[in-house]
């Protein structure tokens, strides 16, 4: 039996498993408190596209070595490819052996089933992504979520404005019309979300050429709602760009892309390895996955400035 398995053989079918539940006390703090912290000092703190229980892991060992808040994020296609109650259960496993601040985020999710789904299991935080709909429509539905979540304790990311590029199946190529700075600043006042996420030029995935960032943007919402903003498309943008954004507000960065990179080509480069050498062992093939995401996840946790941030 799997490590996957196992973990879920734990949680009863049925069973609420709300990560505040005192029968699983587990080191997870809220997603608010971790990004208000953040936003507070002018620090960033990573928030990592985890895969499987190797990636959880990986990240979570990082925030050990860097003694640094962290956020682990699951997609909708992550969710339903392991299931809510096995993910959760490893996620509760993995996270009972960590000393440092960490949160569960539920990352670009249309689907209010899913978002209830993910709330009543225990997420401590989603990002309700309503901007295929007009704003009034988006506005009234991230107000029921906000109020859904609240009730559990938990927090909401919204956003009005698509960001460019397709992840994990969710999004489009197309870029998305801007609103204005008064549109979106009455959005995050009515709604109550937690935190927001600008479209400010930036885009999922690789970027195709040297991203030209409104930075402005970031700091004018800022100083008009005084909530942290959450920059998407992180993987690409230059150390520069990172720091002057942070310090203008973006307390929660994501990081998808370079996770998938570090997992996948460490995975081709072994395997490859051991196809000359006629030499097939999995564990070796696991931990080398295991220190590449590692070394990706320490490296940006650094670069924004997390490291030492643990409380």
């Amino acid at each position: 039996m799997g490590l996957l398995a196992q973990a879920a053989a734990t949680v009863p079918s049925g069973e609420n498993t709300n990560l505040d539940d005192e029968e699983h006390p587990v080191p997870v703090v809220s997603t608010k408190e971790i990004l208000d912290r953040a936003f507070a000092d002018r620090y960033g703190v990573a928030a990592f596209n985890i895969l499987d229980d190797l990636t959880i892991d990986a990240v979570l060992d990082a925030a050990e070595e860097e003694r640094a808040p962290v956020i682990l994020q699951t997609s909708v296609k992550t969710v339903r490819a392991y299931g809510r109650d096995r993910l959760i259960a490893v996620f509760r496993a993995m996270a009972s052996e960590t000393t440092v601040p960490v949160a569960l985020h539920l990352d670009h999710c249309p689907y209010r089933d899913v978002i209830t789904e993910c709330l009543d299991s225990g997420w401590n935080s989603v990002l309700f992504d309503a901007h295929e709909l007009d704003v009034a429509d988006n506005l009234e539905q991230t107000t029921a979520v906000v109020a859904e979540a609240h009730g559990h304790g938990a927090h909401v990311e919204g956003e009005i404005e698509g960001i460019e590029g397709v992840e994990d199946d969710i999004g489009s190529d197309d870029a998305s019309t801007l609103q204005s700075l008064e549109v979106a600043v009455d959005f995050i006042t009515k709604t109550g979300v937690d935190v927001f996420a600008p479209a400010i030029g930036n885009a999922h995935g690789q970027y195709k050429s040297t991203p030209k960032l409104n930075h402005q943007r970031v700091t004018d919402l800022v100083e008009a709602t005084n909530i942290p903003m959450a920059l998407h498309g992180g993987t690409g943008l230059s150390p520069d760009q990172f720091r002057d954004l942070i310090s203008r507000g973006c307390a929660k960065v994501n990081i998808s892309t370079a996770i998938k990179e570090s997992y996948m080509r460490s995975a081709l480069e072994h395997l490859k390895t051991a196809e000359e050498k006629n030499k097939w062992d999995p564990p070796t093939l696991f931990a080398h996955q295991r220190a590449a995401v590692v070394a990706t996840a320490r490296e940006h946790i650094a670069l924004f400035g997390g490291s030492g941030r643990a409380w």
